[in-house]
């Protein structure tokens, strides 16, 4: 992409502003603590105005073109606002899962070297907790969320303001700063499910890249796309916020995904597409059927990990195509529009990249073995590099060869149809074989008492070198008794007899990342320490015995 500073997000809002100052542009929807849907809009001159006020109060608390303050909260307007305000400042932005708390929101702020964070209300204590251990915060704004009144208090070593007050003064006329497609936008964390996550310093040009693609995954004119997904992910934020904003669509975004109300919402705004990440779709499909879940206005879901298991019959269902997709914050793009490619695979390139199935020496594998799905440009160029933020060797090592090194595995049909099969490290091997969670996961999913399933695999001195047992983590139905024995009894009926769990594990929730990709890390961890509590508690019974 050639540095056209047009495409950068401030100028994209001002250019808007020009042509349809008032279109509503987006609307933001949220359940209320009467279980009531309530939304509210946003146009581009309201988008603009704001954004021209959050620029100068950057300003006025004496940020420099380049440093980072942190946003963390919900899908709120104003997240996008100050989004449209670091551009005009030429700041960095680095957008936080408003649920961080503890080492892990003091590392992300502290890694980051934010000078200052928006943060909601909700968030606050924990931000306030940590500025002990954080020298270089200098500065807070609060977003009043409409819950429960929080009294600002001013605090000995930061700064503290309602945000609301920076929205209140005058609009001022500041020139738009950023100028040059290279520069960062923003700082954006990977998921971190195996480790601390890495900082993607992403540039205007990444943003604008994504936001380009609106007809290429099936958008059109006078379309109405919904996302559920947190605005700190590049899923939402690019493919459904930066098209909208681009192509002037006019998008709903939820300020958290809601399984239930997931129908009501695009009816009630008659939403023509929305997007789905991995577990998201078996959660939405082990809601109770409904007798009009095939009457709603959606023509397609724009799905990254619709599971093959349940592709035909969600489709059925719900009256809906699926556009299968595989992205990944840093590079890499597959395309499998409806009726192009066969169910299951993530599709093919876009025209402009290749994609390549490598083994550990980099070698290109034949049709149907496994190996890292890696991309480069179409015209064989290296892969442009990528940089994370401290830290040149993981720099270096995704693009290795020129490639761009996704890191996760899959594999290549005689047509060149791609497919995803686990991310390096996560596949479950059973018996010699390989192990689809989704087939798992769908028949746990159709179980009345059973509200949301996640299947990993955990590794036993038991297990043979490379093997796992297989781990249903579940979340039980409202209203519902779980009976561990009978769901077991139901996989019997419906699953082969490798492919029923080893364990079932109840959970209250299934721990997530702000991208709804379920964190096997923490939950392997919950079930080793029940399973030594366990132990424990047998061993002592023995003993008294």
């Amino acid at each position: 992409m050639q540095n056209n500073a047009s495409l950068i997000l401030a100028n994209v809002i001002r250019r808007k502003v020009e042509e349809t100052p008032d279109l509503d542009v987006l609307t933001f929807v949220h359940v209320d603590a009467d279980q009531q849907l309530r939304d509210c809009t946003r146009s581009y001159r309201q988008l603009w105005e704001n954004g021209q006020r959050i620029a100068a109060g950057l300003d006025d608390e004496g940020m420099a073109q380049g440093e980072a303050f942190a946003l963390i909260m919900f899908n709120h307007p104003e997240f996008v606002e100050a989004m449209v305000g670091s551009s005009i400042a030429n700041t960095v932005f680095v957008p936080i899962d408003a649920r961080a708390s503890g080492d892990k929101l003091q590392y992300l702020l502290s890694f980051s070297g934010c000078r200052g964070a928006i943060v909601a209300d909700h968030a606050l204590s924990a931000v306030l907790e940590l500025v002990d251990a954080l020298p270089q915060l200098q500065w807070l704004w609060v977003l009043d969320t409409g819950g429960d009144a929080h009294e600002l208090r001013a605090h000995p070593k930061v700064r503290v303001r309602a945000l609301q007050d920076v929205l209140e003064d005058r609009v001022p006329d500041l020139a738009v700063r950023a100028t040059d497609l290279r520069q960062p936008m923003q700082l954006l964390f990977t998921s971190g499910t195996t480790g601390n996550p890495k900082a993607i310093v992403a540039p205007y040009a990444r943003f604008a890249a994504i936001a380009g693609l609106g007809e290429q995954v099936g958008l059109r004119p006078g379309d109405r796309p919904y996302t559920g997904l947190s605005l700190t992910h590049a899923n939402a934020q690019c493919i459904t916020l930066g098209n909208a904003l681009y192509l002037g669509l006019r998008a709903v975004i939820s300020r958290q995904f809601t399984k239930s109300r997931l129908w009501e919402i695009l009816r009630r705004h008659q939403c023509t597409v929305f997007n789905l990440l991995g577990g998201m779709t078996t959660a939405v499909y082990s809601e109770p059927p409904r007798p009009d879940d095939a009457d709603n206005p959606v023509r397609y879901v724009f799905s990254a990990g619709m599971p093959a298991s349940i592709w035909k019959d969600f489709a059925a269902r719900f009256n809906v195509e699926i556009f299968e997709f595989y992205g990944t914050a840093e590079g890499g793009l597959t395309l499998n529009p409806p009726g192009a490619g066969p169910m299951g695979s993530i599709g093919k390139p876009p025209s402009h990249l290749s994609c390549a199935i490598l083994d550990e020496e980099g070698q290109e594998l034949p049709a149907g073995l496994r190996g890292e799905i890696c991309f480069r440009a179409a015209s064989g160029d290296d892969h442009p590099p990528v940089a994370y933020l401290n830290n040149p060797e993981a720099s270096a090592a995704k693009t290795c060869g020129g490639w761009f090194h996704s890191g996760d595995i899959g594999h290549k049909d005689e047509q060149g149809w791609v497919y995803f099969d686990y991310r390096d490290g996560s596949g479950i091997r059973r018996n010699g074989e390989f192990i689809d969670p989704a087939q798992i996961e769908k028949v746990i999913a159709e179980a009345d008492e059973v509200a949301d399933v996640f299947v990993y695999g955990r590794g036993t001195p038991a297990c043979a070198p490379g093997e796992k047992e297989i781990v249903a983590a579940v979340v039980q139905a409202p209203g519902r008794a779980l009976d561990i024995r009978q769901l077991l009894a139901h996989c019997a009926r419906h699953l082969p007899r490798n492919l029923i769990p080893s364990h079932v594990q109840r959970v209250d929730e299934i721990p997530k990342t702000a991208s709804e990709k379920p964190l096997e890390r923490v939950l392997r961890e919950q079930l080793e320490c029940e399973l030594a509590a366990q132990a424990v508690f047998s061993s002592r019974s023995q003993q008294q015995a």
